[in-house]
């Protein structure tokens, strides 16, 4: 199991969720570092000064994976099987496998995503 991470459980860091932050400390403690998206960490990233300082403290940690052509044409095939648009929730979706827990502030935008790529996961609000 992983868990992946969406634009929301950064916001959550960078306001100091502690229930959050426990549980990116236990998977980093057993040597599985959490999921992400090239384009969710654009969606939050704002240049790290003041404010997003413990987001830059725990970038490194995280395994931010790219949306090259291949990962954009599966992010496309699964937008116009679900009848959505958005392009980094999608690829949070994908990144994904069953059994995996994905957090995030929008598990109602998630859940149609996740059930037209077939993948069973536990959206997690945060």
């Amino acid at each position: 199991m992983s868990i992946v991470l969406d634009a929301g459980a950064f916001i959550a860091i960078e306001r100091g969720d502690r229930d959050l932050v426990a549980i990116i400390k236990r998977e980093r403690l057993a040597d599985r570092a959490p999921l992400s998206s090239g384009g969710v960490v654009g969606q939050v990233w704002r240049g790290g000064h003041g404010r997003q300082a413990n987001l830059a403290r725990l970038l490194p940690g995280v395994d931010v994976r790219p949306i090259d052509e291949a990962v954009g044409r599966n992010i496309g095939v699964l937008l116009a099987a679900a009848g959505l648009d958005d392009v980094v929730d999608a690829a949070v979706v994908l990144l994904a496998a069953d059994g995996d827990e994905v957090y995030t502030a929008d598990p109602a935008d998630l859940g149609p995503l996740a059930t037209a790529a077939g993948r069973h996961v536990e959206l997690i609000r945060v």
